[in-house]
């Protein structure tokens, strides 16, 4: 009855390292349920690879956890899909209900630290409990804002008779009546605003095309958040710039002129705000969407919670059609059409592997991406034009990229994926390559390897002026990637790259490509050695 109640909403996947607490619950979906199971090589694999399935599809997969210390490795998994909003269901296990002594020999409780990232969380009482709680877990997972479900079940109520029905979501409160109204007023904000600004986050995503409707009917300049940059089409006219780490000035020109910004399916924080520079107190704000947190901001502030899909489609039906200074200028200067100057480089720029790759593969290609700092160059030099084609952590998530490509390619396999990232990302979670190859995923993994973790030695260099504990070996990612059974390539040179990236499209196998890139290039305008020499001359 659980696997049924799973399957029928929509659930495709269950992620886990097989243990022995859900040894009948793991039959039943090997053998006999719909929902099919993936069994990754560590359990951060496999919370990250059901948040990036989650966040793919907008329907949450399902995450087991296994009794005893691995548990807490799924933390980091759980944590993301609570920072970005990511439908996600965990059943996590407990002792069997015969032995909960609750004395001080059964240990810590591991489970407590779940509650601070759960948006829900529970425990099953009794063994007819399973499935309505699992229903529930399903429907509050995707209700309102996004996020993890947690929900706690003895070993041994798995084999307990249920005789009762298929339990039912719970749809939720109809909100017609208050979506209208907030509609109206946000329309009569925009018929007196002369700059109006759109800031599109993830939940942007299911509304992406309302959003373009309305950026064309009103002329609004719409920025993507940071790491969302698939909210809104970075080759389209009203397209104004990614609020990322290190951006242009110039692209901040939309934002700057700005008096009515418009915060749509995203939180505002520290990175798409500019260090909390946008907006001003002098812009009034609109926040839309689900979940929205309450803040201390200074400056006239509306809340409109609602799911932004019906939202902005109220929205386009009040509006009048209405031209606005073009936000064209700016898309003339987008990064991505300006590459850096790559001629002092050793070995490979990094801007030229993610031009190479962006070049080589189609425009629905889902890339992947974590925290390293090869990230920042695939944020500058992509161009994301599709829906749903980036996967990301919006807060620091070392290993996401190689985890979270498998399972998009589990999820769309009829799509090209790529994982960008760096060697200390890959080391993290590379051995995931393995699940990959086990179960014939032909993910195209591309590895900056610099020997260096370039995010600290780049704030290291700037307060220090020196180095300590940064330097990493150089190590054959080929070669490990053909021992996990799949394909490896070496690049040492930009000519090699592209022709690398179509012999891996054409294997159809999983691929590392390991790219030996200049150490001295951090960012896409940083260079370590510049950093040394403004150290010495300061």
């Amino acid at each position: 009855m659980a696997v049924r109640v799973l399957s029928d909403a929509g659930v495709q996947r269950a992620y886990t390292v097989a243990g022995d607490s859900f040894l009948e619950l793991l039959d039943v979906l090997q053998f006999e349920g719909p929902v099919a199971l993936v069994t990754a090589r560590h359990e951060v694999g496999a919370a990250f690879m059901a948040e990036a399935e989650g966040k793919l599809r907008d329907r949450p997969a399902l995450l087991l956890g296994t009794r005893g210390a691995g548990m807490l490795n799924l933390l980091t998994g759980v944590q993301t899909a609570s920072q970005d909003e990511t439908p996600l269901v965990v059943l996590l296990p407990d002792r069997p209900s015969v032995n909960l002594s609750g004395d001080k020999t059964d240990g810590p409780d591991l489970f407590s630290p779940f509650r601070p990232f759960a948006k829900w969380f529970a425990r099953a009482g009794t063994a007819a409990e399973v499935p309505i709680m699992l229903a529930d877990a399903l429907s509050e997972a995707r209700r309102g804002r996004r996020g993890p479900a947690v929900l706690i079940v003895p070993d041994d109520f798995w084999v307990a008779p249920y005789d009762a029905g298929v339990p039912q979501p719970d749809p939720g409160p109809d909100r017609g009546g208050a979506l209208l109204r907030s509609a109206d007023e946000v329309s009569n904000l925009l018929a007196d605003a002369r700059y109006p600004v759109v800031i599109a986050g993830s939940g942007v995503r299911p509304a992406r095309d309302e959003l373009i409707k309305l950026a064309e009917q009103l002329g609004l300049s719409v920025y993507n958040a940071f790491r969302r940059q698939d909210a809104f089409p970075e080759n389209h006219a009203r397209y104004a710039g990614h609020l990322g780490i290190g951006i242009p000035a110039r692209q901040l020109d939309a934002l700057d002129r700005a008096d009515l910004v418009l915060a749509i399916g995203t939180r505002l924080d520290e990175v798409t705000t500019q260090n909390f520079r946008y907006p001003s107190t002098s812009q009034t704000l609109v926040m839309i969407g689900t979940g929205l947190i309450p803040s201390h901001r200074r400056g006239l502030t509306f809340r409109i919670e609602a799911e932004v899909g019906p939202f902005l489609r109220e929205l386009n039906g009040l509006v009048s059609p209405r031209t606005r200074r073009s936000s064209a200028a700016n898309a003339a200067t987008h990064t991505f059409m300006t590459p850096p100057d790559v001629r002092d480089s050793v070995l490979v720029h990094p801007a030229d592997v993610v031009r190479a790759v962006r070049k080589m593969v189609p425009e629905d290609t889902v890339v992947t991406t974590d925290s390293s700092n090869f990230a920042s160059f695939v944020h500058r030099y992509w161009c994301f034009t599709e829906p749903h084609t980036q996967l990301g952590p919006a807060d620091r998530g070392v290993g996401y990229a190689v985890p979270a490509a498998v399972a998009a390619k589990l999820a769309a396999p009829q799509r090209t994926v790529v994982a960008m990232v760096g060697d200390g990302s890959f080391m993290s979670t590379g051995h995931e390559l393995e699940t990959a190859v086990r179960y014939r995923a032909p993910v195209i993994v591309v590895v900056s390897q610099n020997g260096l973790n370039a995010d600290v030695a780049m704030h290291q260099a700037r307060t220090h002026g020196r180095l300590s504990g940064v330097a990493m070996g150089t190590l054959d990612f080929a070669s490990s990637a053909r021992a996990f059974g799949a394909v490896g390539y070496t690049v040492e040179s930009p000519e090699q790259l592209e022709p690398t990236v179509g012999r891996a499209m054409r294997h159809q196998r999983p691929s590392v490509i390991d790219v030996r890139t200049d150490p001295d290039v951090l960012e896409p305008e940083v260079r370590l050695s510049a950093l040394f020499r403004s150290d010495r001359s300061s």
